[in-house]
């Protein structure tokens, strides 16, 4: 992955890689971080086919705040033609993804290459 992208936040990194635009989500995701990520991830989503990779791992906090900001990314991505995949290996972020049945509609990824290769293959 490129070496040296820029927070544009305090909880969000943003680069491209392997024709993905790759958004890594730090900290804790709550109301706060979700008002500071919420702009940029509707930018990105709102791009007509956009390959897309949310990297979660940086994650220590992640209450219902993040999973709008999840649910909304997908839909404007489907909705779009595009694709959306998920990085996530916290043990309580993806307990959260099982129970409110977000697994199901975006199944986490153990690594980025993983996400990355999904996304490349075109597999929602």
């Amino acid at each position: 992955m490129r070496d040296e992208p820029a927070p544009l936040t305090r909880y969000l990194r943003v680069h491209e890689h392997r024709g993905c635009t790759v958004l890594e989500f730090r900290g804790e995701i709550d109301i706060a971080a979700a008002a500071e990520i919420g702009p940029v991830l509707d930018r990105v989503t709102r791009r007509t086919g956009a390959r897309i990779v949310i990297d979660l791992r940086p994650v220590e906090f992640f209450d219902c705040s993040g999973l709008r900001l999840l649910y909304r990314a997908r839909a404007r991505v489907l909705e779009r033609g595009g694709r959306l995949h998920v990085v996530c290996t916290h043990p309580l972020t993806l307990r959260v993804f099982r129970v409110t049945g977000l697994a199901r509609l975006l199944p986490p990824h153990p690594t980025p290459d993983a996400a990355l290769a999904e996304a490349a293959s075109g597999t929602l």
